[in-house]
Formats: structure tokens, C-alpha cells, sequence
């Protein structure tokens, strides 16, 4: 009987497409992020606030991807920033084909800094190269310091962990110090922020790795 594994057959073509996308996203000095969590975590709230503070100092393009319904969009448009709504047809991730077609309903227009919304979970999205330059992802306080645990890819794939809603920390028991240190078990490498959108707090950190993120690629 002949076995042919699938998953692999299609995560090797996706990775080529992907090398290839990012190498073209390099030389237009364009760094895609690819931005990751559960649903609920605060993807569209971080990215809101983000702008806002960073609109002035660099081109922002926000591509969100979902199931259905284009409501973080339309919150993204309100920044002023330019956004595109990608609908998934029920796959629970983006990878490099889906994001490349993403890219092109933005136009033509330069952008130093194009941030891919994935769809909201922990699992499928870290196991799909979308070309992105940089991986990010959130953990709100509420979802528990144990994630790590249960979901060691995500936490493997990132290169950023931003801890998010801090200021709801007193209503939950999660240790900050144990998540991270179950992140960085997995990841040496990763750099962890802890921030809250509602209060502003540890923004100015995670805004500041970002325009050296973005200055870097360009270089």
C-alpha cells in the first residue's frame, strides 16, 4: 500500500512560496508581520492603539483574516490606516498563497509595515509560513499562564510574545514570571512585552522594537 503524507507534501510547497514572497517583500523594504492569538486576545485593540501612536512615522497597511464578517476591518479603516478583509472559507489559518493574494488586494501603494491579523487561534496559524518577516504573538492574561504548555508551537514559531491586558491581572491568577519562563524554555530567543491597551502601559517598548524591526528590514 502506498502512504502519501499530505500535510507534509503541502507545508514543503507552502515554505517555498513563502521564502519566495518574503524575498520579495525584502527588497520592496516592506516588513510583514504576521500577528497571532487566541480569539478574544486583543489582536485588533493592540494593532488600533498601535497605529494610532505610529501612523506619523511609518505606512501601515493591516490585512485581517477571518472566517467571515469584516468588523476588524472596518475598526482598522478608522485608524486611517489602509486594511483588506480575507475571508478564509473555513481553514483556520493563512499561508503564504492566501497572504500573497492578501497583499495584492492592497494595491500598489508603499508600505513600511504591513501587519497580517490571523485568524484567532493557537494551533493552525504557527504551522503555516506566510512569508511574514517577523512572527508576533499575544496571550491575554486571562487565558492562563499554562500555554505554553499546551501549545509549545506557537510559542516556538514566535519571535515576539506580547502578554496583553495586564490591567486585569488582579482578577486572575496568572504568574507573569512562570509564563515567560515556560515561553523562553521553548524559545530562548523570543522577546516578551507585557502591555495594556486600555491603560497604555508597555506600549512604548513594543513600539519602539517595532520601528527598529522595520528599520532593520530595510537595511
Amino acid at each position: 500500500m502506498r502512504i502519501i503524507e499530505l500535510k507534509e507534501t503541502v507545508t514543503a510547497s507552502n515554505d517555498r512560496d513563502a521564502e519566495t514572497l518574503r524575498g520579495e517583500l525584502k527588497q520592496k523594504g516592506t516588513l510583514l508581520i504576521n500577528l497571532m492569538a487566541s480569539p478574544g486576545a486583543g489582536k485588533t485593540t493592540l494593532l488600533e492603539r498601535t497605529i494610532h501612536d505610529l501612523r506619523d512615522r511609518m505606512r501601515i497597511a493591516v490585512m485581517e483574516a477571518d472566517v467571515d464578517s469584516d468588523v476588524d476591518a472596518v475598526r482598522i479603516e478608522r485608524t486611517g490606516a489602509k486594511a483588506v478583509q480575507a475571508h478564509t472559507d473555513g481553514m483556520c489559518h493563512m499561508d503564504a498563497g492566501m497572504t500573497r493574494r492578501a497583499l495584492d488586494a492592497l494595491g500598489e501603494d508603499p508600505f513600511d509595515l504591513v501587519v497580517l491579523e490571523n485568524v484567532g487561534n493557537l494551533i493552525c496559524p504557527a504551522e503555516f509560513d506566510t512569508g511574514a518577516g517577523r512572527c508576533v504573538m499575544l496571550l491575554s492574561v486571562p487565558e492562563g499562564d499554562d500555554k505554553p504548555l499546551k501549545y509549545p508551537l506557537m510559542f516556538t514559531k514566535s519571535d515576539v510574545l506580547i502578554i496583553t491586558k495586564t490591567d486585569v491581572a488582579p482578577y486572575f491568577d496568572f504568574d507573569p514570571d512562570a509564563c515567560i519562563r515556560r515561553a523562553r524554555k521553548l524559545n530562548p530567543d523570543i522577546t516578551v512585552f507585557t502591555v495594556s491597551a486600555k491603560t497604555g502601559d508597555g506600549f512604548e517598548e513594543w513600539e519602539d522594537w517595532l520601528i527598529k524591526a522595520v528599520a532593520d528590514w530595510k537595511n
